[in-house]
């Protein structure tokens, strides 16, 4: 055999070596495999959606309304008795969330503050003080704090916007407490400063 045959044998129609075509398309089909596992595994180790301010479910309210339990306080709810305490003698949790921070302070049935507890207190520095996990963490610590003075039934008082106002909530519950009320503090202002002008484009 001579070297042009074998040349031209070796050769394909498209003029590249047929063993240097062969490992190029094995190169490019194992890429694409291996980007599609990549994803695969990125999406699967990613966590879940991130509630943020939003609830943990939607309740339909007209469904409540029909059941004989009362939602809103009336002028009896001060004496009503919740675990053998009036409602008016029952601890209440204040719950500050802000964007950056949260901060918890139990008071007495009479304002007198008892506990206080924050993100910073807890370990969280900087941007992690203001998320919804390190809200989560300070609350179950301060309320297995309440549970050691003795206090089951609460009160909550929830001020300010942030991610931290449903996860302190459920970290409140998540220690063992009692939740007998939710009340929203956050200050609405009727009289809001001017806005800024509209943004030319």
């Amino acid at each position: 055999m001579s070297l042009k045959t074998l040349f031209s044998a070796v050769l394909n129609t498209t003029g590249r070596p047929l063993v240097q075509q062969q490992w190029t398309k094995a190169l490019h089909s194992s890429a694409v495999l291996l980007k599609a596992e990549d994803r695969k595994q990125m999406l699967a180790s990613m966590p879940g959606r991130d509630e943020g301010t939003t609830g943990e479910k939607s309740i339909d309210i007209d469904t409540l309304f029909g059941k004989k339990e009362k939602f809103f306080p009336d002028a009896s709810t001060s004496t009503q008795l919740f675990n053998s305490l009036p409602f008016n003698e029952i601890p209440i949790a204040n719950i500050r969330v802000s964007s950056n921070n949260t901060i918890i302070v139990f008071t007495d049935s009479k304002g007198v503050p008892r506990l206080t507890h924050s993100c910073g207190c807890e370990g969280f520095k900087n941007t992690r003080k203001g998320t919804n996990i390190a809200a989560q963490a300070t609350a179950i610590t301060v309320g297995t704090k309440a549970l050691e003075l003795g206090w089951k039934t609460i009160r909550v008082k929830v001020r300010g916007l942030g991610p931290g106002r449903m996860s302190a909530i459920k970290g409140l519950q998540m220690s063992g407490l009692h939740i007998v009320s939710i009340t929203d503090n956050t200050p609405v202002s009727w009289n809001p400063p001017r806005p800024r002008k509209q943004r030319s484009l």
